[in-house]
């Protein structure tokens, strides 16, 4: 019988298991994911990351997970330059898609000036926002 446990510190070995696991058994089910980490930087005068995008290519789909634009960039078009340059690159790794989420009604107006739609809402995630989730093809 299977015992159980709840931990809110669980190990990285713990952590590398279940992934690999499921990596193992989506390779079976879909095929292989050739998943590939990709980033778009932005670089002060010193050289210094202060912002950019962060995500991965993945069957066929660029997923953004972080997008950060420093407060001092804001409302120049930066987040629609990365977003350009990380559907290039997904775009010439094969991807015919993409998709992001927010909670930010600013970032969503941004999103969607770059051609994203939604295609789907969860409320009050969180309380008093809506979570967005938009896909743009390729």
């Amino acid at each position: 019988m299977a015992e159980f446990e709840v931990t809110g510190s669980p190990s990285a070995d713990d952590l590398a298991m279940i992934g690999d696991a499921l990596s193992a058994f989506n390779l079976h089910d879909v095929g292989p994911s050739q998943r590939q980490p990709l980033a778009v930087l932005i670089r002060d005068t010193d050289g210094n990351v202060t912002g950019g995008l962060h995500g991965y290519t993945a069957w066929g789909w660029l997923f953004t997970q972080l997008l950060y634009v420093p407060d001092r960039e804001r409302g120049k078009g930066i987040a629609g330059k990365i977003l350009a340059l990380a559907e290039e690159e997904a775009a010439a790794r094969g991807c015919h898609g993409a998709w992001i989420d927010t909670f930010n009604p600013q970032a969503l107006r941004a999103y969607q000036r770059q051609g994203y739609e939604i295609f789907g809402e969860l409320p009050e995630f969180p309380k008093g926002r809506t979570r967005t989730f938009l896909r743009k093809p390729l």
